[in-house]
């Protein structure tokens, strides 16, 4: 049948005339915008993780971040123990994550973020603590 073979109308954009549409044409006449984020005073906001989340405002460490609890796990996993870090408040999964890179190499093992929780491999309950508390936290041993 040759329904696929039809010849589309095609604009060229070699040589001619310029495109006439202005998407942004409008907003030459509002003078009353605020100002961008290159005008502020603050720098933006980055998404980097610990960079972000490290610092104050004012660029002192934050060490007033909240409360997160340190769990020692073997159920379900084969009788293999795993620390478990969860009740994480105001960060991200970008910053977990940069968290459990942080504790696998310090610690040496293998871990990942399932369920907004950092799950490393043994029982490493110190090492994790002790970044934790350079990160900022104020992490609480729970459970058995």
């Amino acid at each position: 049948m040759g329904l696929m073979s039809r010849k589309k109308g095609r604009v060229d954009t070699g040589e001619g005339e310029g495109l006439t549409q202005q998407p942004f044409g409008a907003l030459e006449g509002l003078g009353d915008l605020p100002a961008g984020p290159a005008d502020c005073d603050e720098p933006a906001p980055t998404v980097s993780g610990m960079a972000s989340g490290m610092a104050s405002r004012r660029g002192k460490k934050n060490t007033n971040r909240g409360r997160v609890d340190i769990v020692r796990q073997t159920a379900h996993r084969g009788g293999k123990a795993v620390t478990v870090v969860k009740n994480f408040t105001g960060i991200g999964l970008p910053e977990k994550q940069e968290l459990a890179k942080r504790m696998q190499k310090s610690c040496g093992v293998g871990g990942t973020v399932k369920d907004g929780c950092i799950v490393i491999q043994g029982d490493k309950r110190e090492e994790v603590q002790r970044i934790l508390i350079e990160a900022g936290f104020k992490p609480v041993f729970a459970g058995g």
